[in-house]
């Protein structure tokens, strides 16, 4: 194809296939289901949902770009859209990156045209030029011919002679005129020169934005000068607004107020040694893996209640925070954080509640290391915001931890490149959070972001604008300030830099935004091949102390953290955990079966020190009086070979609730239930043990409750998956052989003249049929109509090789490759010239 293209598809047509794959990978959008040709591509290239997916991936700098041609003329030559981003003056830093953004716009197809006639696609010019309704970035306003469309011609006469310009005949000539002057520099200059000062201060306050302002019934002076001249064009019955020619003329050029060109930097950079970042984050790594250990033996035997509505209750997230000392809303990110690597769910019982899965059984017994791949890994691809929980959904009701309506998709991206901009970073630098969030929202500008730096809303005669939000609050700041210290929790990063093992976790094979999961989770494993050496080495032992304690120096072994975890209490954690000896504690170990002999030889075989006196002592007598009293179901009942203890209980008015009776000497009833008796009579003192039916000690031993197998959430994708190479290669082949039997010259068979472009062809079944076995002989190619069994026609190019039983068998340049149509399903046959194929 020669000339210029007359429209976007023309200009498709000219690219090459690795143009057309960049496109596609851009606009993965595009692709579903594949274009049927290059027609079809454009057509779906400037669909509204399309055109605003492309426009919100757009860095700072080439939304302005857009931003410009969309206030341009169109089509707009590139030296024009040069001086709107660079101004009368000029920017060598805008005119260094302004090809960069030119290009940008055309490689995703928002542009097209040769450089001298740029024409931003239709669709992007309705989202970016602007209103009223819709203001533009630019502060700019409507063209002059916008804004005066509707005018009576009296009028128009009236303003262009108080502007000094000759009376025309028509109000189309009146209103070029009018813009003519504002877009002529001098004498532009010349009639601001008799401008009062007021008037001048006036359009200085709409200089940059909002143009739109408020008036009088009767304007003051000043503002009448402005609008006897056309400076200030009438907005409805109050309003006014300030056209664009003239605010271009009085910002010397300019659309924007500051053009960004350039990102900003990732500065005051803060330099650590790496290996006390690594071993920094190691050592929270460690901490984030023993707070969701600890989660899990929390709710070894059943966490709390779904609510109704789904997720838990605040009363029990608070519990859960108090269990793991810490806040809720920390508390809300390890229960997020255990829920996407899969080890807690739902049961999905008749009284939902959550528990661990039997996955939590499988993590717990691997290494430390690799515990920590699948919670990095898992956190990296999730897209729940634990940052979310306890703020209200719109429909004013509090978001719950572990409820549904978490997911933000896009929290994964948001995540990566987050971590992704500390990579860049020389190994141990750290900058602030608010370089990264300047950086994010330049490679992203935020919809509804407030106004770009210098840009103050302003109004004429009191009118005021509504201010932009502030990007603080916008969602995509929100997960990046979020990443930013869910990576410290995790380890990922140390001293707020990325540490070694955190840089080789986002470093996966996949050159899209989105790595599938299986690169995720081999980039975590490397990743935690370097953490393993940081993570401190379990220990076997203990040191028992005189004041009923024992310090663990280091993290424990787990047979002897879970052991040691029912005889005694944790008192204090940190570097080294202190345990104490409590009578509780010793009876619970009882309670599961452990003698005082096989209490006193662990604790021997674990301590680095001799076991102390008074904890010898502390087990000798709890022992002693363990299960001396025995409890069972009755309702419930005390039994003891020793009736003077039963008439000490008996005279006990501690026991009155317990509704207690004596039935023989050694015997007393309960209206209570066992386990009720068996805490009372704790409570008072005392040291009962249940018994089974048979009389025999039941050993309490805590049977851990799981889920039935469960996944891990799926990540709520954000937008269509990254296509690999292969479809992409397989999709631009058939845009190609589709775009072939679309437009390829045809050779009617017995017409008098050639079909419509794009129309099926017509051809009765006797034709078709001789048609197809002449082409069989001369091994040619023909074009076809086809219309498949669930009635879709459609225009293919095919190279018949067989023609028997009612079926011709081809190859289909449109799909690549061999297939087999039946003759009646064809409406026509047509010869392609000899220059088509």
């Amino acid at each position: 194809m020669t000339g210029t293209p007359r429209t976007l598809a023309e200009e498709l047509r000219t690219r090459t296939d690795r143009g057309l794959v960049g496109l596609l990978r851009a606009r993965p959008d595009l692709l579903n289901p594949v274009p049927g040709d290059v027609t079809q591509l454009a057509t779906r290239a400037g669909t509204r949902a399309s055109v605003v997916r492309a426009v919100e991936r757009l860095d700072r700098f080439v939304l302005q770009t857009a931003e410009a041609l969309a206030v341009a003329p169109d089509p707009c030559p590139y030296d024009t859209l040069g001086a709107l981003m660079a101004g009368d003056t000029g920017d060598p830093a805008v005119a260094a990156e302004l090809p960069r953004a030119v290009a940008e716009l055309r490689a995703q197809a928002l542009v097209w045209g040769p450089d001298e006639r740029l024409r931003l696609v239709r669709t992007a010019r309705e989202l970016l030029t602007p209103s009223a309704a819709h203001p533009s970035p630019t502060g700019l306003g409507p063209t002059v011919a916008e804004a005066m469309a509707g005018m009576s011609p009296g009028l128009l006469q009236e303003i262009i002679a108080a502007a000094g310009l000759p009376t025309t005949h028509d109000p189309v000539t009146a209103v070029a005129s009018l813009a003519a002057l504002f877009s002529d520099r001098p004498r532009m200059a010349a009639l601001l020169d008799t401008a009062p000062a007021e008037s001048v201060a006036v359009l200085d306050k709409l200089l940059w934005g909002p143009p739109y302002g408020g008036v009088t019934d009767r304007p003051a002076p000043h503002l009448q000068w402005l609008l006897d001249r056309g400076l200030l064009i009438p907005a409805g019955a109050r309003n006014v607004v300030l056209p664009r020619e003239a605010a271009l003329h009085l910002r010397g050029g300019r659309a924007h107020h500051t053009p960004e060109p350039v990102p900003p930097a990732l500065s005051p950079a803060t330099e650590h040694d790496p290996q006390l970042v690594d071993n920094a984050a190691a050592n929270q790594a460690f901490t984030a893996l023993a707070t969701v250990e600890e989660l899990l033996k929390e709710w070894d035997l059943g966490g709390p209640a779904v609510l109704r509505a789904g997720g838990m209750s605040v009363r029990d997230l608070k519990r859960t925070a108090t269990a793991l000392d810490t806040t809720e809303q920390l508390a809300a990110f390890w229960l997020e954080l255990a829920y996407a690597a899969g080890l807690i769910a739902s049961d999905g019982e008749a009284d939902e509640r959550f528990a661990a899965t039997p996955a939590a059984e499988e993590w717990l017994q691997l290494p430390d290391h690799e515990r920590w791949a699948a919670l990095a890994a898992g956190w990296l691809a999730a897209t729940r915001a634990p940052g979310i929980v306890g703020t209200a959904d719109a429909k004013g009701r509090a978001l719950a931890a572990l409820g549904p309506h978490l997911d933000r998709s896009p929290a994964p991206e948001v995540r990566r490149r987050a971590l992704g901009l500390l990579a860049t970073l020389p190994p141990g630098t750290a900058v602030p959070a608010t370089a990264v969030l300047a950086r994010l929202q330049w490679e992203r500008p935020l919809r509804g972001g407030a106004p770009a730096a210098g840009q103050a809303p302003a109004a004429a005669d009191g009118a005021t604008a509504t201010p932009g939000a502030d990007p603080a609050d916008d969602l995509r700041s929100r997960l990046a300030h979020w990443t930013l210290t869910e990576a410290e929790l995790l380890g990922v990063t140390g001293r707020g830099a990325l540490s070694t093992h955190g840089r080789t976790l986002i470093d996966t094979v996949s050159d899209s935004a989105a790595p599938t999961p299986a690169e995720t989770t081999a980039a975590a494993t490397r990743a935690a091949a370097l953490l393993a050496p940081l993570l401190p080495e379990p220990v076997d032992h203990v040191l028992l102390q005189a004041d009923l304690t024992a310090v663990a120096p280091g993290p424990l072994r787990r047979p002897l953290a879970e052991a040691l975890g029912v005889l005694a209490d944790i008192e204090s954690k940190g570097g080294a955990t202190v345990y104490r000896f409590t009578p509780g504690s010793v009876r619970r170990a009882l309670d599961a079966g452990r003698s005082a002999a096989e209490l006193q030889e662990f604790l021997a075989t674990h301590s680095r020190t001799p076991v102390p006196q008074p904890l010898a002592y502390l087990i000798d007598d709890v022992a002693r009086k363990h299960g001396q009293l025995r409890i069972g179901a009755a309702a419930a009942y005390v039994r003891c070979d020793d009736d003077a203890l039963l008439s000490e209980i008996l005279a006990d008015r501690r026991a009155a609730a317990l509704r207690l009776r004596r039935l023989a000497p050694t015997v007393l009833a309960a209206q209570t239930s066992p386990d009720q008796l068996l805490d009372g009579l704790r409570a008072m003192g005392y040291a009962p043990a249940a018994e089974s039916a048979a009389g025999d000690v039941l050993i309490a031993r805590a049977d851990s409750y799981r889920t039935p197998p469960r996944t891990a959430p799926a990540p709520v994708p954000d937008g269509p998956p990254s296509p690999d190479p292969t479809l992409l290669a397989a999709a631009v082949r058939a845009i190609r052989a589709g775009d072939l039997a679309a437009t390829a010259e045809r050779k009617p068979v017995h017409a008098p003249a050639p079909a419509a472009p794009g129309a099926l062809p017509r051809t009765t079944s006797a034709e078709t049929l001789a048609t197809m076995q002449a082409a069989v002989l001369t091994n040619s190619a023909l074009w076809i109509g086809y219309v498949n069994a669930d009635g879709a026609a459609s225009q293919r190019v095919i190279a018949p090789v067989r023609v028997e039983g009612g079926f011709v068998t081809a190859y289909d340049h449109t799909s690549d490759e061999v297939r087999t149509y039946p003759l009646h399903r064809i409406t026509g046959v047509a010869e392609l010239a000899d220059d088509s194929v």
